[in-house]
């Protein structure tokens, strides 16, 4: 749950009057660490995912399921591998918000060969039986997004209850109570009270009824005058979901920016095919995702900042929650993109200017930092800002974005990252592994193809609201950038030549840090156990690597503009050019007069299965940078039953986890109509979800007939292709 700082928690009133101390402070020890490193290159390709898990409990003889409160003594029982042996271990283990949860990650990245890619499911595996060896037999670890009843009456085991009048519960809900957050750090309950402090009121989540012949209206607990409403009131309804996040790093900050930039546009999209949240309190609602319910669940902007009362004791209206998609891109050629006003500090963007920062950059810390800290620990007051980076990294890991643009750490072997954090958490670790390894494989082919998927910012707002509509990823169209002859061009050219763009000769190596393993968590969690290791160099042509270059090295120029909002489309203000920094064409050979053409409305299935002289597909395109790659048998395998299984998924031939989840409860006997997931259905879905997972129940809807027990995928790198990687000149570590 983003930097979980050591010590003694500060008062509202005492962090609250920190604010400016902690934002002056995170400023300078930017400037700090970017000097530092903003001329860093050559880091190697090193990735990796996030799974976060429930743990529920059944009682076979009462026919109900809950929510597990044991994830203190789970997690110290994980952590002892970790402890004795912090570079063996093949996963880590941290805590996430609820006491229900836990958050997984390979032990170490994964890097650039193509055979890592074998790893993944096998490593997801070893996870949750890792886990589950430590659960008892009416226990269960399960990667759901969202505890259906999660809310509703006795949802918790052991059972507790919210305490909405009692001044020293954090969160005062009315159906959420202060014994379901993880009580083994005091960083969630602080963010919990100090986020409802700061707002001066409960949050309010606000979700659309799923209104079935005999829905009842109002809705239990409906605010008044909004019947339809399921109300919910705390932090831990979005901050107790789970997800699915990975972590790239780059090989220079100018990569690292393109790939922030890329990938946004491709959030609400990820959003739409991984959605599996329709149930909130025991309700099936309008929404197929959790990402709106987590924006609400921390949103701290006063009555001023959200624009209801005239501003007089605050400095900004602020448009979004600390929780949303990003609201500008950083490199050069998506300037012109930023086409909605984005608030920030005008004091902190000066400041950074003249601390060298390019103004695309600046502009963006600074849109961070209108932020207040919302946790501050006394020992972290005062630091060393030529060496420290915790007041930075109090507001930048309290900023949860769709991406998150992430700076190496002070005194690591880490480069510069970015983090993709809009997936939801899939059912099985088959479903998992194919979203994680399609993400990889997309931005090796964005990098090696000069893609270009950059999409006015107005636009890619609106397609994260559309992501969460009800069967959104069958019914709804997004918008979605054509591609230009170039595009086609660059991909028959790269394949004809056998080189997948700009593969040859790179580093191969695995990473780790003291920090959080392999990434940070999006919802956050920060200290881990990162030790870092690098392989050997090797130079193997395109056959097994993976790495990608940017294009070039500019940031922008340093323009500035007046007053605390930017606005513009053109480009100019943004002080940018709109082309690549090195020549290279990057589908920006566009006029204005022909920028309206460039987005069309397409389906799911047609982003990424492709649409006639509209745009080649993503899963074409990553079939055809495969063509260009030697992989060996298994791997190629695996690969392929997941290309097939987003395929389908996109076509429309298997659904997703949110639509299946709303059959099971439409079609169940017991179900009223009545829009209520009683505690039965819950449970005999969740033990269907159970059997899924667990490989015993075949849902073909789903994973179709048997996907998932048919990858290759291993724990390990086989010996054989350990011998032929030497012979090419590769050496890979085997030691997993």
């Amino acid at each position: 749950m983003g930097l979980l700082s050591e010590g003694s928690p500060l008062s509202w009133e005492e962090t609250k009057a920190l604010a400016d101390h902690v934002r002056e402070h995170g400023v300078n020890q930017f400037i700090n660490l970017y000097h530092r490193l903003k001329d860093r290159q050559g880091d190697i390709l090193k990735w990796g995912d996030e799974v976060e898990y429930i743990i529920v409990k059944f009682d076979e003889e009462k026919k109900v399921a809950r929510v597990a409160l044991i994830a203190q003594d789970l997690l110290a029982q994980l952590n002892e591998k970790e402890i004795a042996d912090p570079k063996g271990v093949k996963s880590l283990w941290r805590p996430e918000y609820g006491a229900y949860m836990i958050e997984g990650t390979p032990g170490k990245p994964f890097g650039g060969l193509m055979a890592h890619f074998n790893l993944v499911e096998a490593n997801m595996r070893y996870r949750r039986e890792e886990v589950t060896e430590l659960l008892a037999k009416d226990e269960c670890v399960m990667s759901i997004t969202n505890f259906p009843r999660l809310g509703s009456p006795n949802f918790t085991y052991p059972l507790a209850q919210p305490r909405p009048e009692d001044p020293l519960s954090s969160a005062r809900s009315l159906y959420f109570p202060d014994e379901a957050i993880f009580p083994g750090h005091p960083r969630f309950k602080t963010l919990t009270r100090n986020i409802r402090m700061r707002r001066g009121e409960k949050v309010s989540i606000k979700l659309k009824v799923f209104k079935d012949a005999k829905t009842k209206l109002p809705v239990e607990g409906a605010p008044p005058g909004e019947p339809d409403v399921v109300l919910l009131d705390a932090m831990g309804f979005g901050m107790g979901c789970c997800c699915l996040q990975l972590t790239f790093q780059a090989c220079n900050i100018t990569e690292a920016r393109r790939l922030y930039d890329q990938l946004a546009p491709l959030c609400p999209i990820m959003l739409a095919l991984t959605a599996a949240s329709p149930i909130y309190r025991g309700y099936l609602t309008e929404s197929d995702c959790r990402w709106n319910v987590i924006s609400s669940s921390v949103d701290c902007r006063t009555e001023e900042e959200r624009g209801l009362v005239p501003l007089e004791h605050q400095k900004f209206r602020i448009a979004k929650s600390r929780y949303d998609s990003i609201d500008s891109y950083l490199s050069p050629e998506g300037a012109k993109y930023n086409d909605v006003p984005i608030t920030y500090d005008k004091q902190v963007y000066n400041r950074l200017v003249e601390g060298g920062i390019d103004h695309l950059l600046a502009q963006h810390v600074a849109h961070l930092f209108i932020r207040d800290t919302v946790s501050l620990f006394s020992e972290k007051v005062h630091q060393n800002d030529n060496e420290d980076t915790d007041h930075f990294e109090n507001i930048q890991s309290t900023n949860w974005q769709t991406m998150r643009f992430k700076p190496p750490p002070p005194n690591s072997s880490i480069g510069w990252r970015v983090e993709f954090r809009p997936c939801e958490a899939q059912i099985s670790d088959f479903e998992n592994a194919a979203i994680v390894c399609f993400v990889v494989l997309l931005t090796r082919v964005i990098l090696s193809y000069q893609l270009n998927f950059l999409t006015p910012i107005s636009k890619v707002d609106e397609n994260m609201q559309t992501a969460q509509k009800r069967d959104a990823c069958r019914a709804e169209k997004f918008w979605f950038r054509k591609s230009s002859k170039t595009t086609e061009q660059r991909a028959a050219q790269a394949q004809a030549k056998g080189r997948a763009g700009h593969l040859n000769g790179w580093q191969s190596g695995e990473a780790s840090e003291n920090g959080n393993g392999t990434s940070t968590n999006g919802n956050g969690n920060g200290n881990g156990n990162e030790d870092a290791r690098e392989e050997e160099h090797f130079n193997n042509g395109s056959s097994a690597s993976l790495n990608g270059h940017g294009n070039g090295h500019g940031h922008g120029s340093k323009a500035t503009t007046n007053g605390t909002t930017n606005g513009t489309t053109n480009g100019t203000t943004n002080g940018s050019s709109t082309t690549a920094t090195n020549g290279v064409d990057s589908d920006h050979t566009d006029t204005d007069d022909e920028e309206n053409e460039l987005f069309q409305l397409l389906t799911i299935n047609e982003i990424f299965n492709g649409k006639s002289d509209v745009f080649p597909g993503l899963v074409p395109l990553i079939r055809s940078y495969l063509q260009s790659m030697e992989v060996d048998t298994d791997t190629h395998c695996t690969i392929e039953q997941y290309l097939r299984f987003i395929e389908k998924r996109a076509a429309g031939e298997l659904i997703t986890t949110a639509t299946w989840m709303r059959q099971q409860v439409l079609n169940h006997p017991d179900y009223k109509q009545d829009s209520v997931v009683t505690e039965g259905i819950n449970y005999d879905m969740l033990k269907l979800i159970q059997g899924i997972q667990e490989g015993k129940h075949v849902e073909p809807a789903l994973l179709g007939q048997g996907y998932h027990s048919k990858t290759k995928t291993k724990d390990f790198i086989p010996p054989a292709l350990q011998k032929q990687l030497a012979k090419n000149g590769c050496c890979e570590d085997n030691d997993k």
